[in-house]
């Protein structure tokens, strides 16, 4: 991993801390000297442990977006120095960001190696898609059924907010939220052990979801078939949602198998940095 493409994620993660934003404001050396004296003597003992929870977590959220839109390579040494420099944390919530990232098959902790971005197989691609087809067919069942009227409105919003993105060509902001209407919709299913098992897999798939909206047709007709998904599940049709979701994600498959086809035996390529690598024995 190269330094150059870690410092384009420069994000000053420290700053965003509430302990640090309350020393930044502290009015420095004679308002700490103030604010001293007037404390109670017993010292409050949670701060340290709420500061690391928050840390932790943002280094984890920044990290899984990295991976996702390619700029960590899967396969590539996660170098703890670097990312440490780059990102402004210590190595103790990197580590913690490390445990959630590979809890979640994001990353993988290797024995003498440290950490590294996971990567998959064309077995894998085929299975894990052909499940999240089955997993989100079921959730559009079953969100047809339990949605309120308000949650079909916040889709709504959001597939607005996902149709300005894409006239922007704004990917990023586009993939944000194409990936929180899909989980608002497994959500709505109300039922925690498909939310669970889809939150588990699709976070195994984030990164070749994101790469198969690089070809302009694709991104295209991805935004199209989240127009008909909206519009189905605001007329309550369980069978039509279902048939557009499972659809929808052979599509993605279909897309993410030619990527990983075209890539041949380069290893820098395309497919390979959104996470996609050929098995081979």
């Amino acid at each position: 991993m190269q330094t150059d493409s870690l410092a384009t994620a420069r994000v000053g993660l420290r700053a965003k801390s509430p302990v640090h934003r309350a020393r930044a404001s502290g009015g420095g050396a004679s308002g700490a000297v103030a604010i001293a004296a007037q404390a109670p003597a017993a010292m409050p003992t949670d701060l340290g442990a709420v500061e690391r929870r928050v840390l932790h977590e943002a280094v984890a959220d920044r990290l899984r977006e990295l991976i996702i839109e390619g700029v960590l390579a899967p396969g590539a040494h996660l170098n703890e120095r670097i990312l440490c420099e780059q990102l402004q944390v210590s190595r103790t919530p990197l580590r913690e960001a490390f445990r959630t990232l590979a809890g979640e098959g994001v990353i993988e902790l290797m024995p003498n190696r440290g950490a590294v971005v996971a990567t998959l197989s064309r077995d894998d691609l085929e299975h894990a898609f052909e499940l999240m087809a089955a997993l989100e067919g079921l959730a559009g069942e079953l969100a047809v059924k339990r949605a309120t009227p308000v949650e079909v409105r916040r889709i709504r919003g959001l597939q607005a907010d996902m149709a300005v993105a894409h006239s922007r060509r704004d990917l990023s902001g586009y993939y944000r939220i194409n990936r929180a209407i899909h989980a608002l919709i497994v959500g709505l299913a109300g039922n925690p052990m498909l939310t669970d098992a889809h939150a588990r897999l699709n976070a195994k798939l984030q990164a070749v979801r994101f790469r198969s909206n690089l070809n302009r047709e694709k991104w295209d007709a991805a935004l199209a078939e989240h127009a008909a998904m909206v519009k189905a599940l605001a007329a309550r049709d369980g069978p039509k949602l279902a048939a557009l979701l499972r659809t929808h994600l052979a599509g993605k498959r279909a897309t993410v198998l030619a990527q990983l086809n075209g890539a041949g035996g380069e290893r820098d390529t395309p497919s390979r940095r959104a996470g996609v690598q050929e098995h081979r024995p």
